[in-house]
């Protein structure tokens, strides 16, 4: 059985349903409410930052599922004798930015 940390998860799709939702639901009660226009434009606000949080989580995961990907390539290479194993790590560095272009590893 391989071993898979078991995190919670988050649903990126269920957060942007909520969110459109949410904006939804405001836009109603600003119409049956506009007394209250102010208080549902600061609600709106607070809801502006739901897409690119998703945006950023999306990308936060990609980049560390590939960060897990390249270790266990480098752990398999170190065991199987190949002669540059650390290449893969470096590879994913590089390509998230965290090392020069031409440091370590092949070019």
């Amino acid at each position: 059985m391989p071993n898979t940390p078991q995190h919670p998860r988050i649903d990126i799709q269920e957060v942007r349903t909520r969110s459109l939702i949410a904006r939804e639901t405001i836009a109603v009660l600003n119409q049956a409410m506009p007394h209250l226009g102010k208080l549902w434009h600061r609600i709106n606000l607070a809801l502006d930052d739901t897409p690119a949080l998703v945006a950023e989580l999306a990308t936060v995961r990609r980049h560390h599922a590939n960060l897990v990907a390249a270790a266990r390539a480098t752990l398999k290479a170190q065991y199987e004798g190949e002669s540059e194993p650390l290449y893969y790590l470096c590879d994913e560095l590089r390509a998230q930015g965290h090392l020069p272009p031409e440091s370590w590893g092949r070019s």
